[in-house]
């Protein structure tokens, strides 16, 4: 994140280096009038971002960590230039003129140790709540540091979105998504449209009595059922040109949806053997962004990010009946080695060679049903799969391929989709399950030799009333999102019971006399509380119980 929001600022660090290089002159930090001028040039304000005003001090604290980013990285563009011209001026300047350059040189010094960028005033309001946005909130994810979670109580439910799924019947989720620079967050839901929230100001500031319920700055409504749908892993809201994000949908090619105005930039178009167009099954982005690649039944195709249409390379997960079958349904890439992975309804995963699709290894048939997730752990040693209609997440050792260390037991009597997310240490994995609960299990507990060991959860909370099918962990903040829903179905002797799913359908269950139906998107405080929030410390963070 750091690396993109330091190449985007035009008006930071890349406009103060071209003035020094050519008039080697000391470049003059602008004002901070100039800066929100250049704001408001950049044309009509998109819904992803607020609009922020003088008389508006939470939307400014909210967007405060994304500024230190564009100051940050003009400061640094700025301090070797100050101290190449203050060595040519020392031979014409008198001593003290040189004390004065020391001293203003430590002056600055100080406010960037700080994370100041230059600016004085609200810095030392912020210092407080950058301790609890994850050691700095704007420098974290670039860092690497892990997350701040304390999962050693049930964590703090903060707001969420409900009205917004109530004026569609049985409008269920599918699913929640952090974008990666941590600014909002995607779902998408039944009635085929994908909704963008944007992460609540007031979070930065404790002020959560004042949270209202969330509402969706973008809706991006697709034609059919949306079968898979990702983020572009560059992504910063300081770049508008890195938002966006690709969905795929039945009957329909791969969209690429800008994030900033809900608007379709690209399409990718793929064709099977009879030149008919198809579907993709799931989607994923390659690391650096410059390849999509999309499942089919034994099939990868991979898209350049660059080039929109129908030329694509075909990849083939099975060749004279030999290699991985089925429909591939969800991808995942290694991040310390040029590999991916690649599960399938055929209830196995396989690992391939990024440069030519090569296959690896095609890890054992042990899963009960077809894959729908998995991850990578981030030192890439370890992969964790889990299944539709599967009562397991299993995690692989990659280093002895088909060895499964441990197993984690969640309950999934469906076919939908259920997602588990890793933090960023590795260390935490959380998943929910058809029941509504959320579990969280410590991976360090498990022996390093142990031999398909059944882990058991570190906390169990009930976060829904109804199937808990998404969560998601904040990129930087001790934040969760959640999301829950299924597919009702009424009893036999009830009418108008439908019967029928998709493939990626979201699975159904027979309602009962009693059931009630939960369709929500909620957030999750799992970070320490601050004084004044230390008295609502005991609340509980799952609906009572009936």
């Amino acid at each position: 994140m750091s690396d993109s929001a330091g190449g985007g600022e035009g008006s930071g660090g890349s406009g103060a280096g071209q003035d020094s290089e050519t008039d080697k002159e000391p470049p003059q930090p602008p004002p901070l009038d100039e800066e929100a001028a250049d704001t408001s040039e950049e044309g009509p304000l998109p819904a992803k971002r607020p609009r922020v005003s003088e008389e508006d001090p939470q939307l400014e604290l909210a967007l405060e960590p994304f500024k230190l980013i564009e100051e940050t990285s003009a400061q640094g563009a700025t301090e070797p230039l100050m101290a190449e011209t203050g060595e040519l001026h020392q031979s014409e300047e008198t001593q003290k003129e040189e004390e004065d350059i020391a001293a203003s040189r430590e002056s600055e010094a100080g406010c960037h140790e700080n994370g100041g960028g230059g600016r004085e005033a609200p810095l030392g309001q912020m210092n407080p709540e950058e301790e609890h946005n994850g050691n700095g909130s704007a420098d974290s994810p670039g860092d690497g540091q892990p997350l701040s979670l304390d999962l050693t109580q049930n964590p703090q439910m903060l707001t969420g979105s409900w009205a917004e799924y109530s004026n569609f019947p049985e409008n269920y989720l599918k699913g929640c998504k952090w974008a990666p620079d941590g600014s909002c967050i995607l779902t998408n839901s039944a009635d085929n449209v994908l909704r963008v929230y944007n992460l609540p100001p007031e979070i930065y500031s404790y002020n959560w009595d004042l949270l209202p319920e969330m509402a969706p700055v973008l809706r991006m409504a697709e034609g059919d059922t949306i079968y898979d749908y990702c983020w572009y892993p560059k992504m910063n809201s300081l770049e508008p040109d890195t938002c966006f994000l690709a969905s795929s949908s039945r009957d329909n090619p791969v969209h690429v949806w800008d994030a900033f105005y809900g608007e379709v930039r690209a399409s990718f178009r793929p064709y099977n053997h009879l030149d008919e167009l198809t579907a993709a099954h799931s989607l994923c982005f390659s690391p650096d962004g410059t390849q999509l690649y999309c499942g089919f039944d034994k099939m990868v195709r991979v898209f350049y990010t660059e080039r929109p249409g129908r030329d694509c390379e075909e990849r083939p997960t099975q060749v004279k009946k030999r290699g991985q079958s089925g429909i591939i349904s969800c991808f995942g890439f290694s991040p310390c080695q040029s590999v991916y992975a690649c599960g399938s309804y055929s209830r196995c995963a396989g690992l391939y060679s990024c440069q030519d699709g090569t296959l690896l290894a095609l890890l054992p048939t042990r899963h009960h049903g077809g894959l729908t997730h998995l991850l990578f752990s981030p030192d890439g040693n370890y992969l964790y799969t889990g299944g539709r209609k599967d009562p397991e997440i299993l995690c692989w050792d990659l280093r002895e391929p088909g060895k499964v260390v441990f197993s984690l037991k969640r309950n999934v009597a469906t076919n939908q989709r259920i997602y588990f997310d890793l933090d960023q240490s590795g260390r935490y994995l959380l998943s929910g399950d058809t029941e509504g609960a959320l579990s969280v299990w410590d991976t360090q507990t498990a022996p390093p030799d142990g031999d398909e060991e059944l882990l058991q959860p570190l906390l169990r909370f009930q976060a829904h009333w109804d199937c808990t099918n998404g969560v998601s962990i904040h990129p930087f903040m001790p934040l969760l999102a959640t999301s829950c829903g299924q597919r009702q179905f009424t009893w036999p002797g009830d009418s108008e019971g439908d019967s029928a799913s998709d493939t990626e359908g979201g699975g159904a269950v027979v309602s009962q006399q009693g059931s009630r139906q939960d369709n929500a998107l909620t957030l999750w405080w799992a970070g320490p509380l601050s004084p004044t929030a230390e008295g609502s410390q005991d609340q509980s963070a799952a609906p009572a119980e009936a």
